[in-house]
């Protein structure tokens, strides 16, 4: 629902009263009472029409550049038959016209969906759009299944996706049921407290406070190391997590940062972040069947689109010009 401000709330009420005393009054009264609600409705419009214009711009500011994202993957590279036929992985694809992906639509930066037109867009969307041209010549040529951080090895084990996109940190105990492509990413963990809380600073001031992470990430075990007299809550997704940050069930949410950024971009003025990031680095990668020679393949694939400026352009499109953030960071070695 879209939100009135206290002002423009306050000129309707005016408004409606003035429109109200009319009934009853003299031809006198009456005239007045007409030219009053005539300003007062001139004055209302002109508020209305200068929110409506903020809230173009601020929606502006974090909204992806379609045309541009769009433009950007319908000119990505397409592999060439040896390439294809040399990975059993990628030919399985090939032969099945498509590629099936394990991902997410409510990722605001990394791979959300637009109702208006059903695109998916984001940097795993444009990394997943970019991968199946490379493979089929056609970026629309993929099938996207929802997973969230708990499903994600799941559905590659089960062999109901052919890869997974989604902010998907690379660690031991994963690479020892799943293989990893990449890394494309680096990122580290946040703390996102509601706007205005002050008693959190960073890490070290979460002792004995309640603190949201998902379950199935990073997030418990870091959480272990840095903050150990934390309470952990632990959450099936993101959503859930804010939601009970919002509802001050919990007094801080930790995570990796880009997601809380995406968090802070997607609702202004309801979250903050408190503090540096912390912890160690944490690589995203694609996450791909056991022992797939897919890895090697998808690889080849990253090294192109990074050498020929795709990933920074890509970068910049879907985070850069959208958080504010001008220095495009660095590439993580890909194995």
């Amino acid at each position: 629902m879209k939100k009135i401000s206290l002002k423009l709330a306050s000129i309707l009420m005016i408004t409606a009263f003035v429109a109200t005393s009319v009934t009853g009054c003299g031809e006198k009264e009456e005239t007045v009472a007409t030219q009053t609600a005539a300003e007062t409705s001139e004055s209302t419009e002109a508020l209305a029409a200068q929110e409506t214009e903020k809230d173009a711009e601020e929606s502006a500011l974090v909204a992806i550049n379609k045309k541009a994202f769009d433009t950007l993957v319908a000119q990505g590279p397409v592999a060439d038959d040896a390439t294809i036929q040399a990975s059993e992985w990628a030919k399985a694809i090939k032969e099945a016209g498509k590629l099936r992906v394990g991902g997410t639509r409510t990722s605001f930066l990394f791979s959300q969906l637009d109702e208006t037109d059903e695109g998916v867009r984001g940097f795993d969307a444009g990394l997943y759009q970019l991968l199946t041209r490379y493979i089929l010549g056609d970026e629309s040529a993929y099938e996207l299944t929802q997973v969230d951080s708990s499903t994600r090895e799941s559905v590659l084990q089960s062999g109901q996706v052919d890869a997974v996109f989604a902010t998907y940190s690379i660690t031991p105990e994963r690479a020892k049921v799943i293989s990893f492509a990449g890394p494309y990413y680096t990122s580290q963990q946040g703390i996102l407290v509601a706007a205005g809380k002050e008693d959190i600073t960073g890490v070290d001031s979460l002792a004995g406070k309640i603190v949201a992470t998902q379950a199935g990430s990073t997030g418990p075990d870091i959480l272990a190391e840095y903050a150990p007299e934390a309470e952990i809550q632990e959450f099936e997704s993101d959503q859930e997590a804010r939601a009970a940050l919002e509802q001050g069930r919990v007094d801080a949410y930790v995570t990796d940062y880009t997601l809380l950024l995406n968090s802070i971009v997607k609702n202004p003025g309801v979250y903050q972040i408190a503090g540096e990031a912390f912890g160690s680095e944490d690589n995203y990668g694609i996450g791909l069947p056991i022992d797939s020679d897919g890895v090697q393949f998808v690889n080849t694939f990253l090294k192109q689109i990074v050498e020929d400026g795709t990933w920074e352009q890509l970068w910049k499109i879907s985070l850069g010009d959208r958080t504010g953030i001008k220095d495009v960071p660095s590439v993580p070695v890909i194995e």
